[in-house]
Formats: structure tokens, sequence, C-alpha cells
């Protein structure tokens, strides 16, 4: 059904050299209180009025959640205890980062093209204007991409979307429980010989619902009272607790 339906739109396209044609398993993602996580599929297909090129194409494709600007400190040891000392301001860092490539990252697009399209993990993330008198300002952003990289947020999947016949292509990203709420921007790239020959972009929407989304709204909106039941809460739960310990002693 999904060839069918990308053969389908191949058609209804006007006519150009090579460009893509996308389909997504799902374009917004939920996130509940039992959300663990979800899986999106990405598919599509190559549309061509020319046969192709011996030289093979190759895919790219670039997820990124909402970037957020963030504070990385540097940590040293004095007098036997570890302090902060160093700060440097990342302007813009996706809170959520993958890259999937049909080849190994270097043979699917050179240097060139991907400072002009800003791909990589390292491109991705905006650093400018450290303070003169911090060293080697560069190992705070090296130090972000470690730390999220650990973390599952910031992933490159090299050799993991699959091209066939030079025609389909399909990949799955997995989305890891602790999302950032907001628009995730999907680019797809077609490239031979390292240069980008087609480009496309859309969004996976990713929303809090339910018993998520009115806390959310709440600790926004009412700040206050959001405070004040998770104080009346915490009581509640302390005092249950309590209760049931003195029950069971007393058994």
């Amino acid at each position: 059904m999904r060839v069918l339906l990308l053969l389908l739109l191949i058609l209804a396209l006007p006519a150009r050299a090579e460009e893509v044609v996308l389909g997504l398993s799902q374009d917004t993602v939920s996130i509940s209180t039992n959300f663990e996580g979800s899986e999106i599929l990405i598919f599509g297909a190559i549309k061509r009025e020319t046969p192709a090129e011996a030289e093979p194409l190759q895919v790219v494709i670039a997820v990124a959640g909402p970037q957020r600007p963030l504070t990385v400190w540097r940590q040293d040891r004095k007098f036997g205890i570890w302090v902060n000392s160093d700060a440097v301001e990342v302007d813009a860092a996706p809170s959520f980062y993958v890259v999937a490539t049909s080849a190994p990252w270097k043979k699917a697009i050179s240097d060139t093209e991907d400072l002009r399209h800003q791909i990589s993990i390292p491109r991705a993330i905006r650093s400018v204007g450290a303070p003169m008198e911090v060293p080697d300002a560069q190992s705070f952003t090296e130090a972000v991409i470690r730390i999220r990289t650990a973390e599952g947020q910031y992933q490159l999947r090299e050799n993991t979307v699959n091209v066939r016949e030079q025609t389909l292509f399909d990949t799955s990203i997995q989305m890891p429980a602790n999302l950032t709420e907001g628009a995730y921007i999907t680019r797809i790239f077609l490239t031979r010989g390292g240069a980008v020959v087609s480009s496309y972009e859309t969004v996976i929407d990713v929303r809090k619902v339910g018993l998520e989304r009115w806390l959310y709204t709440l600790s926004r909106q009412q700040p206050l009272v959001y405070g004040l039941m998770s104080l009346f809460i915490a009581i509640a739960a302390g005092w249950g607790a309590s209760a049931t310990f003195r029950m069971l002693r007393a058994q």
C-alpha cells in the first residue's frame, strides 16, 4: 500500500530532474503519563524524469527537536572539592537530534554541503561569542554532544537508510520517552558524490495529552496553584505512608 501511494504521488508531482517524495508512519507524537517513547518510520521515493546516473544517490535524513539555549559549566577541583569554574552560553542546541544515512557519513555528504545545510550534529549546535577568557571554548560544545549522545538524545546512524533500486528508501527513528514538546523538523537530502541534488522538509508534531497536558498548562498559566497542589500531594503522600507504617507496626 505504501509503495502504491508513493507511486501515485510521483505521477501527480510536476517534473523535475530528481526529487524526494516523502511519507511518515505518523506525523504526530502524543506524550501521555505512560509514554515510553515512539518509533517513527520515514519512507519515501525518488522521482526522476530521466534514467538514473551511474553514480548512485545517497540519502541523508535529519530529525531535530526544538532548539533551546543552555549554559555549559566546566568543573575544576579546588581545595579538595569540585566547583563550577568557567561557563559558556550555547545559543541554541536541539533537544533531540538524529542523523541517519544510507552510507558512511564521509561518503554520504561533503564537508562543504554539511556546512551549507547544517546537517551534522556539531553543525546543528550554534555557539558564538564565547568569553575570551575561557580557554578551549569548543570543548563546551563537545561536552554537550558527548552527554546527550550518551543519553540517546543525539544519534548518528550511518548505513541505516535502506535504498532500493535507487528509487525507494526507508528508515526508522527511535524517539525516547523524555521528549521535549514542540515541532521536530525532519529534513531529507538526496546526494550524489557528496553534493546535495534535492531536499525536502516536513514536521513531526510532539504534544503532551491528557493529564500531562493539563499539568503542563497549569504549571505555565497558574504556577501558584500548581505549586500549592504539588505541596498538598506531597503532604498527603507523606501522611498516607506514615499512617500505613503505623498500622503495620500495630499488627
